[in-house]
């Protein structure tokens, strides 16, 4: 099983990294939306897709937050630690 303090660093880090994306996003206008074999990467920009766009910027952000939420809680022992092996 994972360390406590590796399970805790680990889940702030991811959490935060996804803040800073759905943060650079918002402040440029294009977010990274996935990949495509033929097309390569999907970008959907607040000027050409808003909806996407929006949907994109609001999944990452509260995927950040929960990952975030979850380090913390570990952190005061009220979460359970990532179970790896």
């Amino acid at each position: 099983m994972m360390p406590h303090w590796l399970s805790v660093l680990f889940l702030l880090l991811t959490g935060v990294c996804l803040l800073v994306v759905a943060y650079h996003g918002y402040r440029v206008g294009e977010l990274r939306g996935g990949t495509n074999l033929w097309c390569g990467v999907y970008r959907p920009t607040r000027k050409d897709n808003p909806l996407i766009f929006y949907f994109f910027l609001i999944l990452y952000f509260s995927a950040g937050m929960s990952l975030c939420l979850w380090g913390l809680l570990s952190l005061l022992g009220m979460a359970p630690d990532i179970k790896f092996r």
